[in-house]
Protein backbone atom coordinates (compact mmCIF):
# COMPACT_ATOMS: atom_id res chain seq x y z
CA UNK A 1 0.00 0.00 0.00
CA UNK A 2 1.44 3.51 -0.87
CA UNK A 3 1.86 6.11 2.08
CA UNK A 4 0.57 9.29 1.71
CA UNK A 5 2.36 11.76 -0.07
CA UNK A 6 3.77 15.23 2.24
CA UNK A 7 2.88 18.08 1.15
CA UNK A 8 5.18 20.31 -1.19
CA UNK A 9 5.24 23.98 0.46
CA UNK A 10 8.33 26.35 -0.51
CA UNK A 11 8.74 28.06 2.47
CA UNK A 12 11.09 30.41 0.84
CA UNK A 13 8.54 32.01 -1.53
CA UNK A 14 5.99 32.07 1.01
CA UNK A 15 9.02 33.57 3.40
CA UNK A 16 6.93 36.82 3.60
CA UNK A 17 3.91 35.46 4.46
CA UNK A 18 5.16 33.13 7.25
CA UNK A 19 7.41 36.12 8.63
CA UNK A 20 4.01 37.74 9.26
CA UNK A 21 2.14 35.01 10.76
CA UNK A 22 5.25 34.00 12.91
CA UNK A 23 4.86 36.94 14.42
CA UNK A 24 1.50 37.09 14.80
CA UNK A 25 1.92 33.69 17.06
CA UNK A 26 4.95 35.27 18.59
CA UNK A 27 2.63 38.07 19.98
CA UNK A 28 0.05 35.44 21.42
CA UNK A 29 2.71 33.91 23.44
CA UNK A 30 3.72 37.44 25.11
CA UNK A 31 0.51 38.33 25.80
CA UNK A 32 0.03 34.58 27.87
CA UNK A 33 3.70 34.73 29.35
CA UNK A 34 4.74 38.38 29.94
CA UNK A 35 3.93 40.53 32.55
CA UNK A 36 1.98 43.51 31.60
CA UNK A 37 4.36 46.32 32.05
CA UNK A 38 6.69 44.76 29.40
CA UNK A 39 4.68 43.55 26.34
CA UNK A 40 3.71 46.88 24.54
CA UNK A 41 8.01 47.33 24.52
CA UNK A 42 8.11 44.13 23.10
CA UNK A 43 4.74 44.13 20.94
CA UNK A 44 6.00 47.26 19.31
CA UNK A 45 9.57 46.29 17.78
CA UNK A 46 8.34 43.16 16.90
CA UNK A 47 5.93 43.97 15.03
CA UNK A 48 7.72 47.11 13.39
CA UNK A 49 10.80 44.46 12.56
CA UNK A 50 8.51 41.60 11.15
CA UNK A 51 6.79 43.65 9.34
CA UNK A 52 9.60 45.80 7.74
CA UNK A 53 11.72 42.10 7.55
CA UNK A 54 8.81 40.66 5.23
CA UNK A 55 9.32 43.96 3.18
CA UNK A 56 12.93 43.28 2.41
CA UNK A 57 11.86 39.29 1.72
CA UNK A 58 9.90 40.63 -0.88
CA UNK A 59 12.71 43.06 -2.76
CA UNK A 60 14.44 39.42 -2.94
CA UNK A 61 11.52 37.64 -4.41
CA UNK A 62 11.75 40.27 -6.55
CA UNK A 63 15.57 40.33 -7.63
CA UNK A 64 16.03 36.46 -7.16
CA UNK A 65 13.39 36.24 -10.30
CA UNK A 66 9.59 35.89 -9.83
CA UNK A 67 8.52 32.39 -9.79
CA UNK A 68 6.59 31.00 -12.67
CA UNK A 69 4.50 28.27 -10.87
CA UNK A 70 1.72 28.77 -7.90
CA UNK A 71 3.19 27.62 -4.53
CA UNK A 72 1.89 25.43 -1.78
CA UNK A 73 1.09 22.51 -4.43
CA UNK A 74 -0.85 25.40 -6.16
CA UNK A 75 -3.15 26.92 -3.66
CA UNK A 76 -0.85 30.23 -3.24
CA UNK A 77 0.26 32.35 -6.19
CA UNK A 78 3.30 34.06 -5.83
CA UNK A 79 3.29 36.31 -9.16
CA UNK A 80 4.17 39.56 -10.17
CA UNK A 81 0.79 40.68 -9.09
CA UNK A 82 1.01 38.66 -5.83
CA UNK A 83 4.82 40.27 -5.12
CA UNK A 84 3.93 44.06 -5.74
CA UNK A 85 0.06 43.50 -3.90
CA UNK A 86 2.71 42.13 -0.88
CA UNK A 87 4.51 44.83 -0.84
CA UNK A 88 2.13 47.11 -0.98
CA UNK A 89 0.36 46.01 1.90
CA UNK A 90 2.94 45.56 3.97
CA UNK A 91 4.16 49.34 3.43
CA UNK A 92 0.59 50.32 4.37
CA UNK A 93 0.50 48.30 7.57
CA UNK A 94 3.93 49.16 8.80
CA UNK A 95 2.67 52.70 8.81
CA UNK A 96 -0.78 52.25 10.05
CA UNK A 97 1.21 50.42 13.17
CA UNK A 98 2.69 53.87 13.70
CA UNK A 99 -0.36 55.26 14.49
CA UNK A 100 -1.01 52.36 16.73
CA UNK A 101 1.73 52.97 19.00
CA UNK A 102 -0.35 55.97 20.57
CA UNK A 103 -2.42 54.14 23.00
CA UNK A 104 -4.89 57.12 23.74
CA UNK A 105 -6.50 55.58 20.83
CA UNK A 106 -7.63 52.31 22.25
CA UNK A 107 -9.84 51.44 25.15
CA UNK A 108 -8.33 50.78 29.00
CA UNK A 109 -10.75 47.67 29.53
CA UNK A 110 -13.10 46.36 26.66
CA UNK A 111 -14.72 43.96 29.15
CA UNK A 112 -15.81 47.07 31.40
CA UNK A 113 -19.44 48.53 30.28
CA UNK A 114 -19.36 51.95 28.75
CA UNK A 115 -18.85 54.64 31.59
CA UNK A 116 -18.97 51.82 34.40
CA UNK A 117 -16.77 52.23 37.32
CA UNK A 118 -14.67 49.95 36.27
CA UNK A 119 -13.90 51.36 32.80
CA UNK A 120 -12.79 54.33 34.80
CA UNK A 121 -10.52 52.50 37.36
CA UNK A 122 -8.80 50.87 34.04
CA UNK A 123 -8.07 53.89 32.81
CA UNK A 124 -6.86 55.50 36.02
CA UNK A 125 -4.22 52.09 36.70
CA UNK A 126 -2.97 53.22 33.11
CA UNK A 127 -4.84 49.90 31.46
CA UNK A 128 -4.14 49.00 27.71
CA UNK A 129 -4.92 46.22 25.35
CA UNK A 130 -1.61 45.16 23.77
CA UNK A 131 -3.85 42.05 22.37
CA UNK A 132 -3.91 45.29 19.43
CA UNK A 133 -0.59 44.42 17.68
CA UNK A 134 -0.87 40.65 16.93
CA UNK A 135 -4.47 40.53 15.88
CA UNK A 136 -2.95 43.36 13.72
CA UNK A 137 -0.40 41.00 12.44
CA UNK A 138 -2.89 38.15 12.04
CA UNK A 139 -5.45 40.49 9.77
CA UNK A 140 -1.99 41.53 7.70
CA UNK A 141 -1.15 37.71 7.47
CA UNK A 142 -4.97 37.29 5.74
CA UNK A 143 -4.51 40.28 3.74
CA UNK A 144 -1.35 38.75 2.01
CA UNK A 145 -3.23 35.21 1.72
CA UNK A 146 -6.19 36.26 0.39
CA UNK A 147 -4.77 38.74 -2.24
CA UNK A 148 -2.44 35.76 -3.64
CA UNK A 149 -4.83 32.65 -3.22
CA UNK A 150 -4.74 30.54 -6.28
CA UNK A 151 -7.92 28.38 -4.90
CA UNK A 152 -10.93 29.27 -3.76
CA UNK A 153 -11.19 27.38 -0.50
CA UNK A 154 -7.85 29.04 0.58
CA UNK A 155 -9.26 32.30 -0.38
CA UNK A 156 -11.96 32.05 2.31
CA UNK A 157 -9.68 31.10 4.77
CA UNK A 158 -7.59 33.93 4.43
CA UNK A 159 -10.66 36.42 4.01
CA UNK A 160 -11.56 35.02 7.49
CA UNK A 161 -7.81 35.16 8.99
CA UNK A 162 -7.91 38.94 7.85
CA UNK A 163 -11.77 39.72 8.53
CA UNK A 164 -12.06 38.27 12.86
CA UNK A 165 -9.31 40.50 13.87
CA UNK A 166 -10.94 43.57 12.29
CA UNK A 167 -14.02 42.80 13.70
CA UNK A 168 -12.50 42.67 17.25
CA UNK A 169 -10.53 46.15 16.65
CA UNK A 170 -13.32 48.04 15.71
CA UNK A 171 -15.15 47.54 19.04
CA UNK A 172 -11.61 49.13 21.05
CA UNK A 173 -12.09 52.59 20.46
CA UNK A 174 -10.83 54.46 23.89
CA UNK A 175 -13.71 57.14 22.99
CA UNK A 176 -17.06 56.92 22.24
CA UNK A 177 -17.47 53.25 23.00
CA UNK A 178 -21.49 52.32 22.44
CA UNK A 179 -20.56 53.75 18.94
CA UNK A 180 -17.49 51.63 18.50
CA UNK A 181 -18.92 48.55 19.96
CA UNK A 182 -22.21 49.17 17.18
CA UNK A 183 -19.56 49.74 14.96
CA UNK A 184 -17.84 45.90 15.63
CA UNK A 185 -21.13 43.91 15.38
CA UNK A 186 -22.00 45.73 12.40
CA UNK A 187 -18.93 44.77 10.82
CA UNK A 188 -19.17 41.05 12.38
CA UNK A 189 -22.73 40.35 11.33
CA UNK A 190 -22.90 41.87 7.70
CA UNK A 191 -19.18 40.45 6.98
CA UNK A 192 -20.81 36.93 8.43
CA UNK A 193 -23.49 37.03 5.79
CA UNK A 194 -20.94 38.45 3.05
CA UNK A 195 -18.43 35.24 4.13
CA UNK A 196 -21.57 33.04 3.67
CA UNK A 197 -22.09 34.37 0.18
CA UNK A 198 -18.82 33.49 -0.70
CA UNK A 199 -18.63 30.18 1.06
CA UNK A 200 -21.98 29.19 -0.97
CA UNK A 201 -20.83 30.63 -4.47
CA UNK A 202 -17.94 29.17 -3.88
CA UNK A 203 -19.80 25.53 -3.40
CA UNK A 204 -21.53 26.20 -6.64
CA UNK A 205 -18.45 27.01 -9.14
CA UNK A 206 -17.49 23.48 -7.14
CA UNK A 207 -20.40 21.68 -8.33
CA UNK A 208 -19.68 23.31 -12.16
CA UNK A 209 -16.18 22.42 -12.57
CA UNK A 210 -15.57 19.69 -10.21
CA UNK A 211 -12.24 21.67 -8.33
CA UNK A 212 -11.84 24.79 -6.24
CA UNK A 213 -8.66 25.70 -7.94
CA UNK A 214 -8.69 29.01 -10.17
CA UNK A 215 -6.83 27.34 -13.28
CA UNK A 216 -9.02 24.35 -13.17
CA UNK A 217 -11.96 26.54 -13.06
CA UNK A 218 -11.31 28.60 -16.31
CA UNK A 219 -10.26 25.33 -17.97
CA UNK A 220 -13.37 23.80 -17.10
CA UNK A 221 -15.42 26.89 -18.74
CA UNK A 222 -14.75 25.14 -21.75
CA UNK A 223 -15.35 21.45 -21.67
CA UNK A 224 -18.24 21.14 -18.92
CA UNK A 225 -21.45 21.65 -20.64
CA UNK A 226 -25.43 21.58 -19.70
CA UNK A 227 -24.43 23.62 -15.89
CA UNK A 228 -24.63 27.10 -16.84
CA UNK A 229 -26.89 28.06 -14.41
CA UNK A 230 -24.94 26.81 -11.45
CA UNK A 231 -21.97 28.69 -12.74
CA UNK A 232 -23.83 31.76 -13.28
CA UNK A 233 -25.75 31.71 -9.31
CA UNK A 234 -22.37 30.96 -8.28
CA UNK A 235 -20.18 33.86 -10.12
CA UNK A 236 -23.17 35.79 -8.81
CA UNK A 237 -22.04 34.75 -4.97
CA UNK A 238 -19.07 35.07 -5.10
CA UNK A 239 -19.59 38.74 -6.84
CA UNK A 240 -21.54 39.92 -3.62
CA UNK A 241 -18.92 38.23 -1.02
CA UNK A 242 -16.20 40.08 -2.60
CA UNK A 243 -17.82 43.14 -3.46
CA UNK A 244 -18.92 44.05 0.47
CA UNK A 245 -15.06 43.94 1.18
CA UNK A 246 -14.42 46.71 -1.18
CA UNK A 247 -17.33 48.04 -0.39
CA UNK A 248 -18.91 48.34 -3.59
CA UNK A 249 -22.64 49.47 -3.92
CA UNK A 250 -25.25 48.52 -3.21
CA UNK A 251 -22.80 46.61 -0.34
CA UNK A 252 -21.42 49.80 0.72
CA UNK A 253 -23.47 50.59 3.91
CA UNK A 254 -21.48 48.90 6.63
CA UNK A 255 -18.60 51.10 5.56
CA UNK A 256 -19.28 54.50 7.14
CA UNK A 257 -20.44 53.11 10.22
CA UNK A 258 -17.64 51.50 10.49
CA UNK A 259 -15.17 54.00 9.47
CA UNK A 260 -16.89 56.24 11.92
CA UNK A 261 -16.95 53.59 15.13
CA UNK A 262 -13.41 52.34 14.42
CA UNK A 263 -10.06 53.59 16.33
CA UNK A 264 -8.74 55.49 13.66
CA UNK A 265 -5.51 54.17 13.03
CA UNK A 266 -8.00 50.54 12.10
CA UNK A 267 -9.75 52.30 10.10
CA UNK A 268 -6.47 53.87 8.15
CA UNK A 269 -5.21 50.13 7.67
CA UNK A 270 -8.87 49.36 6.82
CA UNK A 271 -9.53 51.78 4.17
CA UNK A 272 -5.89 50.93 2.60
CA UNK A 273 -4.65 47.68 3.46
CA UNK A 274 -7.97 46.06 3.33
CA UNK A 275 -9.27 47.46 0.18
CA UNK A 276 -5.37 46.19 -1.31
CA UNK A 277 -6.15 42.60 -0.29
CA UNK A 278 -10.00 42.63 -1.39
CA UNK A 279 -9.07 43.78 -5.24
CA UNK A 280 -6.13 41.25 -5.34
CA UNK A 281 -9.01 38.78 -4.61
CA UNK A 282 -11.51 40.14 -7.07
CA UNK A 283 -8.74 40.15 -9.57
CA UNK A 284 -7.98 36.67 -9.12
CA UNK A 285 -11.63 35.40 -9.20
CA UNK A 286 -12.48 37.27 -12.26
CA UNK A 287 -9.44 37.35 -14.37
CA UNK A 288 -8.15 34.15 -13.62
CA UNK A 289 -11.17 31.46 -12.75
CA UNK A 290 -13.84 33.45 -14.47
CA UNK A 291 -11.77 35.49 -17.39
CA UNK A 292 -13.26 33.48 -20.46
CA UNK A 293 -16.85 34.41 -18.82
CA UNK A 294 -16.10 38.16 -19.02
CA UNK A 295 -19.41 39.06 -21.76
CA UNK A 296 -21.15 37.47 -18.71
CA UNK A 297 -20.18 39.52 -15.73
CA UNK A 298 -19.25 42.66 -17.47
CA UNK A 299 -22.50 44.01 -17.83
CA UNK A 300 -23.55 43.63 -14.58
CA UNK A 301 -19.85 44.72 -13.34
CA UNK A 302 -20.18 47.87 -15.04
CA UNK A 303 -24.25 48.42 -13.06
CA UNK A 304 -22.14 48.07 -10.04
CA UNK A 305 -19.33 50.54 -10.72
CA UNK A 306 -21.68 53.35 -11.75
CA UNK A 307 -24.21 52.69 -8.81
CA UNK A 308 -20.93 52.84 -7.13
CA UNK A 309 -19.25 55.74 -7.82
CA UNK A 310 -22.81 57.99 -8.04
CA UNK A 311 -23.51 56.77 -4.50
CA UNK A 312 -19.87 57.29 -3.16
CA UNK A 313 -19.97 60.87 -4.63
CA UNK A 314 -23.40 62.22 -3.88
CA UNK A 315 -23.96 60.53 -0.24
CA UNK A 316 -20.56 62.01 0.71
CA UNK A 317 -21.80 65.55 0.00
CA UNK A 318 -24.43 65.08 2.91
CA UNK A 319 -22.15 63.98 5.47
CA UNK A 320 -21.24 66.47 8.77
CA UNK A 321 -18.46 63.85 10.01
CA UNK A 322 -15.03 63.86 8.86
CA UNK A 323 -14.46 59.95 8.76
CA UNK A 324 -17.75 59.39 7.41
CA UNK A 325 -17.19 61.35 4.48
CA UNK A 326 -13.54 59.60 3.67
CA UNK A 327 -15.89 56.62 4.30
CA UNK A 328 -18.13 57.66 0.91
CA UNK A 329 -15.03 59.00 -0.61
CA UNK A 330 -13.63 55.16 -0.31
CA UNK A 331 -16.73 54.17 -2.13
CA UNK A 332 -16.09 56.09 -4.72
CA UNK A 333 -12.40 55.37 -5.26
CA UNK A 334 -13.75 51.54 -5.18
CA UNK A 335 -15.90 52.11 -7.82
CA UNK A 336 -12.73 53.72 -10.06
CA UNK A 337 -10.92 51.28 -9.17
CA UNK A 338 -13.45 48.70 -10.56
CA UNK A 339 -13.14 50.71 -14.17
CA UNK A 340 -10.04 48.80 -14.09
CA UNK A 341 -10.99 45.74 -13.37
CA UNK A 342 -13.79 45.75 -16.14
CA UNK A 343 -11.64 46.94 -18.51
CA UNK A 344 -10.43 43.38 -19.67
CA UNK A 345 -9.11 42.73 -23.48
CA UNK A 346 -8.50 39.88 -25.34
CA UNK A 347 -4.59 40.09 -25.40
CA UNK A 348 -2.56 39.54 -22.67
CA UNK A 349 -0.32 43.40 -23.23
CA UNK A 350 -4.20 44.92 -22.66
CA UNK A 351 -4.82 43.21 -19.54
CA UNK A 352 -1.31 44.49 -18.28
CA UNK A 353 -2.13 48.05 -19.09
CA UNK A 354 -5.61 47.35 -16.68
CA UNK A 355 -3.87 45.35 -14.09
CA UNK A 356 -0.65 47.88 -14.08
CA UNK A 357 -3.07 50.84 -13.46
CA UNK A 358 -5.29 49.16 -10.77
CA UNK A 359 -1.90 48.37 -8.47
CA UNK A 360 -0.41 52.15 -8.96
CA UNK A 361 -3.73 53.10 -7.76
CA UNK A 362 -4.16 51.23 -5.04
CA UNK A 363 -0.57 52.08 -3.84
CA UNK A 364 -0.91 55.46 -4.01
CA UNK A 365 -4.39 55.87 -2.41
CA UNK A 366 -3.41 53.51 0.49
CA UNK A 367 -0.71 55.97 1.23
CA UNK A 368 -2.78 58.75 1.16
CA UNK A 369 -5.34 58.04 2.79
CA UNK A 370 -3.54 56.29 5.96
CA UNK A 371 -1.70 60.41 5.77
CA UNK A 372 -5.45 61.88 5.79
CA UNK A 373 -6.62 59.11 8.84
CA UNK A 374 -3.42 60.66 10.83
CA UNK A 375 -4.32 64.29 10.66
CA UNK A 376 -7.72 63.33 11.53
CA UNK A 377 -6.04 61.80 14.95
CA UNK A 378 -4.41 65.13 15.64
CA UNK A 379 -7.53 67.07 15.69
CA UNK A 380 -8.74 66.85 19.33
CA UNK A 381 -11.24 68.13 21.58
CA UNK A 382 -12.39 66.76 25.24
CA UNK A 383 -14.35 64.04 23.70
CA UNK A 384 -11.42 62.48 21.63
CA UNK A 385 -11.07 63.48 17.79
CA UNK A 386 -12.96 66.31 16.55
CA UNK A 387 -14.78 64.51 13.80
CA UNK A 388 -17.40 66.50 13.09
CA UNK A 389 -16.87 69.13 10.16
CA UNK A 390 -18.19 72.34 12.10
CA UNK A 391 -15.03 71.62 14.63
CA UNK A 392 -12.34 72.24 11.81
CA UNK A 393 -13.47 75.85 10.72
CA UNK A 394 -10.40 78.04 10.91
CA UNK A 395 -8.38 74.87 11.04
CA UNK A 396 -5.91 76.48 8.84
CA UNK A 397 -5.40 79.65 11.10
CA UNK A 398 -5.05 77.40 14.00
CA UNK A 399 -2.44 74.74 12.39
CA UNK A 400 -2.29 76.21 8.83
CA UNK A 401 0.35 73.35 8.41
CA UNK A 402 -1.61 70.46 9.49
CA UNK A 403 -4.67 71.89 7.54
CA UNK A 404 -2.71 72.27 4.28
CA UNK A 405 -1.42 68.83 4.50
CA UNK A 406 -4.84 67.47 5.04
CA UNK A 407 -6.08 69.94 1.76
CA UNK A 408 -3.26 68.57 -0.33
CA UNK A 409 -4.32 64.39 0.35
CA UNK A 410 -8.00 65.67 -0.39
CA UNK A 411 -6.80 67.39 -3.64
CA UNK A 412 -4.84 63.94 -4.27
CA UNK A 413 -7.95 62.40 -3.64
CA UNK A 414 -9.69 64.31 -5.74
CA UNK A 415 -7.14 63.88 -9.06
CA UNK A 416 -6.06 67.39 -9.20
CA UNK A 417 -2.50 67.47 -11.38
CA UNK A 418 0.87 67.15 -9.50
CA UNK A 419 -0.58 64.78 -6.92
CA UNK A 420 -0.33 61.17 -6.94
CA UNK A 421 -4.00 60.94 -7.33
CA UNK A 422 -3.92 62.36 -10.69
CA UNK A 423 -2.27 59.56 -12.16
CA UNK A 424 -3.66 56.96 -10.54
CA UNK A 425 -7.11 57.97 -12.56
CA UNK A 426 -5.36 58.64 -15.56
CA UNK A 427 -3.87 55.47 -15.47
CA UNK A 428 -6.85 53.85 -15.20
CA UNK A 429 -9.41 55.77 -17.33
CA UNK A 430 -6.49 56.05 -20.25
CA UNK A 431 -6.61 51.61 -19.92
CA UNK A 432 -10.49 52.07 -19.61
CA UNK A 433 -10.41 53.87 -22.82
CA UNK A 434 -7.91 52.12 -24.71
CA UNK A 435 -10.25 48.83 -23.76
CA UNK A 436 -13.74 49.95 -25.19
CA UNK A 437 -15.21 51.26 -21.49
CA UNK A 438 -15.45 54.76 -22.74
CA UNK A 439 -18.93 55.49 -21.21
CA UNK A 440 -17.76 54.60 -17.60
CA UNK A 441 -14.93 56.97 -17.90
CA UNK A 442 -17.00 59.37 -18.49
CA UNK A 443 -18.93 58.84 -15.53
CA UNK A 444 -15.72 58.38 -13.53
CA UNK A 445 -14.81 61.64 -14.62
CA UNK A 446 -18.21 63.03 -13.37
CA UNK A 447 -18.02 61.25 -10.29
CA UNK A 448 -14.80 62.76 -9.60
CA UNK A 449 -16.01 66.74 -10.29
CA UNK A 450 -19.18 65.61 -8.30
CA UNK A 451 -16.74 64.33 -5.72
CA UNK A 452 -14.34 67.16 -5.62
CA UNK A 453 -16.93 69.87 -4.97
CA UNK A 454 -17.32 68.24 -1.23
CA UNK A 455 -13.31 67.88 -1.25
CA UNK A 456 -12.91 71.54 -2.05
CA UNK A 457 -15.93 72.14 0.68
CA UNK A 458 -13.76 70.76 3.67
CA UNK A 459 -10.62 72.98 2.63
CA UNK A 460 -13.02 76.15 2.78
CA UNK A 461 -14.44 75.60 5.76
CA UNK A 462 -10.65 75.06 7.09
CA UNK A 463 -8.68 78.51 5.71
CA UNK A 464 -11.82 80.96 4.80
CA UNK A 465 -13.94 80.37 8.23
CA UNK A 466 -13.86 82.20 11.41
CA UNK A 467 -12.27 79.55 14.35
CA UNK A 468 -14.65 78.99 17.30
CA UNK A 469 -13.86 80.40 20.73
CA UNK A 470 -14.02 76.66 22.09
CA UNK A 471 -12.65 75.06 18.94
CA UNK A 472 -10.63 72.13 19.25
CA UNK A 473 -6.91 72.06 20.02
CA UNK A 474 -3.87 70.23 17.82
CA UNK A 475 -2.52 67.42 19.57
CA UNK A 476 1.55 67.69 19.24
CA UNK A 477 2.00 64.56 17.57
CA UNK A 478 4.17 61.66 18.70
CA UNK A 479 7.21 60.89 16.43
CA UNK A 480 5.39 57.54 15.25
CA UNK A 481 2.95 59.97 13.76
CA UNK A 482 4.30 62.90 12.50
CA UNK A 483 6.69 60.44 10.82
CA UNK A 484 3.03 59.01 8.53
CA UNK A 485 2.03 62.07 7.59
CA UNK A 486 5.90 63.16 6.34
CA UNK A 487 5.74 59.73 4.44
CA UNK A 488 2.39 60.35 2.77
CA UNK A 489 2.95 64.02 2.02
CA UNK A 490 6.03 63.12 0.60
CA UNK A 491 4.70 60.10 -1.79
CA UNK A 492 2.06 61.88 -2.66
CA UNK A 493 4.09 64.90 -3.68
CA UNK A 494 6.98 62.25 -5.61
CA UNK A 495 4.23 60.22 -7.05
CA UNK A 496 2.45 63.01 -8.54
CA UNK A 497 5.46 64.76 -10.02
CA UNK A 498 7.37 62.19 -10.76
CA UNK A 499 5.11 58.86 -11.03
CA UNK A 500 7.31 56.88 -13.95
CA UNK A 501 9.58 54.42 -11.69
CA UNK A 502 6.16 53.15 -9.58
CA UNK A 503 4.63 52.99 -13.26
CA UNK A 504 7.53 50.53 -14.61
CA UNK A 505 7.41 48.58 -12.23
CA UNK A 506 4.05 47.85 -11.66
CA UNK A 507 3.90 47.04 -15.52
CA UNK A 508 6.38 44.62 -14.92
CA UNK A 509 4.60 42.90 -12.03
CA UNK A 510 1.51 42.76 -14.45
CA UNK A 511 3.03 41.05 -17.16
CA UNK A 512 4.13 38.04 -15.25
CA UNK A 513 0.08 36.94 -13.31
CA UNK A 514 -0.82 33.62 -13.84
CA UNK A 515 -3.69 34.21 -16.35
CA UNK A 516 -5.28 32.88 -19.31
Amino acid sequence: MNGIQAPTIEYGTLAPMLVIFGAAIIGVLVEAFAPRYLRKSIHVPLTLLSTAGAFVLVIFQVIGGVPTTAAAMGAIAVDGPALFFWGVILVLSFVSVLLVIDDDHFVASAAAVPGSAAEEEAEIAGGAHTEVYPLIMFAVGGMLLFASSNDLLVMFVGLEVMSLPLYLLCGLARRRRLLSQEASMKYFLLGAFSSAFFLYGMAFVYGFAGSVDLAKINAALGTVGGLDTVLLIGLALLGVGLLFKIGAAPFQAWKPDVYQGAPTPVTALMASGTLVAAFGAVLRVFWVALGNLDWDWRPVMWGVAILTMIVGAILAITQTDIKRMLAYSSIAHAGFLLIGVIATSPDAEGNAASLSAIMFYLLVYGITTVGAFAVVTMVRDAGGEATHLSRWAGLGRRSPMLAGVFAFFLLAFAGIPLTSGFFGKYAVFLAAVANGATPLVIVGVVSSAIAAFFYVRVIVLMFFSEPAADGPTIAVPTAATAAVITLAAAVTVVLGVFPQPVLDLADKAASALFIR
